[in-house]
């Protein structure tokens, strides 16, 4: 019996050290489980939250990412981001094509709204009979940030070599995509334009950049046990205060008038009152003008181009 048990522990050791040699460490992403090194020399693991295979050798999209950081672990733990805020948009539980890509339609229980292939709402939210007929492509994203006050203004030469070769080498985006990189201090902003012609097969996208980028530099990084990007210019470090993006699409957004601005519609409504009002004052003094024979029509006239002038368009 002895001698049976030291084999069936012997065999045990032995799929445990074939295992371990099997195994592997996604350096590209660590929202991951079931890592396996392929005969090719590839890591391949699975992401949390879809189960969706991902190829450790390049970056993950953007959709699988925020799936699996609003699921977390398997345990049912959810990573908290360290800014503890977040935007009511930011993040949610996104449907994925089995590619990785965004589904056009996302929905939160009942409530729908239609998205670009960044994942970034560009319709008003609806009930679920909403139909998105094409998941619109996100040409053109701007990473605006604004670094910390400097005694002196950084080199604007130094600046967009470290961010060129920061994109190209650490997120593995073609160079072709990035259209500008422009300093105004103290805003650094970095153009990234991607169109659905120029876009080939295996490039990365660069939805999936400004979105490993945007962790980077607020501390949140996705690569493996990496604190994320560190700026430094010049051998000078630079500590940025804020980071915004903003996507522009190859088909303009579908917003109502419900999405716009609470300044811009009282401006419309103070234009409409405006408008109207002298259009009565406009009849009534036409009406005594003839009854006088005055000129009081012109003096109304000149009063609402005043008035229109006036107003903060």
């Amino acid at each position: 019996m002895k001698p049976l048990c030291g084999a069936a522990l012997l065999l045990l050791l032995l799929c445990a050290a074939v295992s371990a040699q099997n195994s592997c460490v996604c350096e590209k992403n660590k929202r991951v489980t079931n890592c396996r090194l392929q005969p090719d020399g590839l890591c391949r693991c699975e992401a949390i939250g879809s189960g969706v295979t991902v190829d450790c050798n390049t970056l993950t999209s953007k959709c699988l990412l925020m799936k699996a950081e609003v699921m977390g672990s398997k345990s049912g733990r959810r990573e908290k981001p360290k800014d503890a805020f977040e935007d009511t948009d930011g993040l949610y539980d996104p449907d994925c094509e089995n590619s990785g890509a965004f589904k056009a339609k996302q929905c939160n229980g009942s409530t729908c709204w239609c998205v670009n292939t960044a994942g970034v709402r560009r319709t008003d939210k609806h009930d679920s009979d909403l139909k998105c007929n094409q998941l619109v492509r996100t040409m053109w994203i701007i990473i605006e940030m604004k670094h910390a006050e400097r005694d002196a203004p950084l080199n604007a030469e130094s600046l967009k070599k470290f961010f060129t070769d920061t994109i190209t080498s650490r997120y593995q985006l073609n160079g072709r995509y990035i259209a500008s990189v422009l300093y105004e201090n103290p805003y650094i902003t970095i153009d990234l334009k991607q169109n659905s012609s120029a876009k080939s097969f295996g490039d990365v996208d660069i939805a999936d950049v400004a979105y490993y980028f945007e962790k980077d530099v607020k501390g949140q990084s996705i690569f493996h046990n990496d604190p994320g990007l560190n700026v430094s210019i010049d051998n000078q470090p630079v500590k940025l205060e804020k980071t915004v993006v903003y996507y522009v699409d190859e088909i303009a957004p579908e917003f109502s008038m419900k999405s716009l601005t609470p300044g811009l519609i009282a401006v419309i409504v103070v234009i409409v009152i405006a408008v109207v009002a002298a259009i009565v004052v406009l009849v009534s003094s036409s009406k005594a003008a003839k009854q006088n024979g005055t000129g009081t029509i012109w003096e109304v006239t000149a009063y609402m181009f005043v008035l229109m002038k006036s107003l903060p368009l």
